[in-house]
C-alpha cells in the first residue's frame, strides 16, 4: 500500500450505488494495480458487491452508516453529521490517509463539504470545476463550471493557471494552451473583466502555458487550444449545450440507421466508422469533473454514469496524483 496511490471511494453517493461504484473499482483494478481504494459507505453491501474479487492488500472499507441524499441541499447535507461516506471520504485526505477523494453524489454538497473540509491553496481566492472535453485533436480542459457564477479578474487568471497546470498532470508531454471563453476573437469584444483579464495575460508571459486570446463556442472543440477558461455561469451552460448537441447527434443518427432496410444496411456497411463515432462521442469517456483550487483534488463522477464511467474516473484521480497537481499549482500561481 505505500508505494500506491490512496484513493478515498465515497460508495453511497450517485444512481446505483454503491453496485455501480464497486463495480467501476473492480473494472479499474483489472487494469491497473497502482491503486488502493479506502472505501465508505455500508460495509455490509461493499462486500456483498465486491464478492471477494479484490485482494484485501488492495482495499480497506470504513462503514458509515449515514449517507449525504441527491436531494439534500448543500446546507442539509453539511447539516446531517460527520459521520456520513461523503463527509469522511473528504475528511481522510484532509487528514493525508489518502491522496485524493472522488465521490458520484449530490454536487454541491461535495463543493460545500470539501471547502468546510480543506484548505485554499495559497494566493487562490476561489476553486474551480473543471472537465475533460474531446476536440479534434484530443482532449481540452474546461473550468469553470459552475462553483463561481461571478468572477473577476484575477479569478480568471487564477483558472487559466489551474487549467494549465491539470492539463500538464493529465498530460505530461503535451503543452497548455489558454483560452478565454468570450463573444468574439477581436480584442474589443466582451466585458470588462474578461477584458481586462486579456490584457493582462497577453502582456505577462507564463511559463506555465501559452496564451491564445479569445475563443468562441463554435470553436471549442476544433483543438486549436486545450484550456478554456470562463466564469462558471458561462462554463455551465456551454458544457450543457454540447452535451445536449452530443446527444441529438447520436440519438438522431442512431433512429435514422434504424428507422428503414437502407439505414440498417448502411449501418452494417459502416458499422467501424459508427463504432468510432459513437466511442468518440460517448460521455464515459471523459466522466470526471474536478474541484481544484483547494489544497487537496477532488473528483466529482457524474451521477447517472455507469461502472465504465466510474472507473475512468478513478484513472483521472491516478494521473492527477501522478502528475503531481497541487504542486504544479502552487509552483505557478502569482
Amino acid at each position: 500500500m505505500q508505494d500506491m496511490i490512496k484513493i478515498a471511494v465515497d460508495a453511497m453517493g450517485g444512481d446505483g450505488s454503491p453496485k455501480k461504484v464497486i463495480d467501476g473499482i473492480k473494472h479499474n483494478h483489472k487494469k491497473s494495480k497502482e491503486n488502493f481504494y479506502r472505501i465508505y459507505g455500508n460495509k455490509n453491501q461493499i462486500v456483498k458487491c465486491l464478492n471477494n474479487e479484490i485482494e484485501d492488500k488492495y482495499y480497506e472499507i470504513i462503514d458509515t452508516d449515514n449517507i449525504v441524499k441527491s436531494t439534500d441541499s448543500p446546507l442539509e447535507a453539511a447539516k446531517r453529521g460527520k459521520d456520513t461516506s461523503m463527509w469522511l471520504s473528504i475528511e481522510s485526505v484532509k487528514k493525508k490517509e489518502n491522496d485524493i477523494v472522488i465521490s458520484a453524489g449530490n454536487t454541491g454538497a461535495l463543493l460545500v463539504i470539501a471547502k468546510l473540509n480543506l484548505k485554499m491553496i495559497d494566493n487562490i481566492d476561489k476553486p474551480a470545476l473543471s472537465a475533460l472535453w474531446p476536440n479534434k485533436k484530443g482532449m481540452s480542459v474546461v473550468l469553470d463550471l459552475g462553483a463561481n457564477i461571478e468572477c473577476n479578474s484575477k479569478n480568471l487568471i487564477d483558472f487559466s493557471i489551474m487549467g494549465a497546470s491539470l492539463y500538464k498532470s493529465l498530460y505530461p508531454n503535451e503543452n497548455p494552451n489558454v483560452a478565454l471563453l468570450n463573444i468574439g476573437s477581436e480584442e474589443l469584444k466582451g466585458n470588462e473583466t474578461i477584458k481586462e483579464t486579456f490584457q493582462i495575460l497577453n502582456e505577462n508571459v507564463n511559463k506555465n502555458f501559452n496564451f491564445g486570446g479569445y475563443i468562441e463556442g463554435n470553436e471549442l472543440m476544433n483543438g486549436a487550444v486545450n484550456v478554456i477558461v470562463s466564469d462558471g455561469f458561462t462554463g455551465n451552460v456551454a458544457l450543457k449545450t454540447a452535451e445536449g448537441t452530443a446527444n441529438f447527434i447520436t440519438n438522431e443518427l442512431r433512429m435514422a440507421l434504424q428507422g428503414s432496410i437502407m439505414g440498417k444496411i448502411s449501418s452494417l456497411l459502416n458499422f467501424t466508422n459508427l463504432k468510432k463515432f459513437k466511442k468518440r462521442l460517448d460521455p464515459r469517456l471523459y466522466n470526471g469533473a474536478i474541484f481544484i483550487g483547494l489544497d487537496a483534488p477532488v473528483v466529482k463522477s457524474h451521477g447517472g454514469t455507469d461502472y465504465i464511467g466510474f472507473s475512468n474516473s478513478l484513472d483521472v484521480c491516478n494521473r492527477i496524483i501522478k502528475g503531481n497537481l497541487i504542486n504544479k499549482i502552487k509552483d505557478n500561481i502569482l
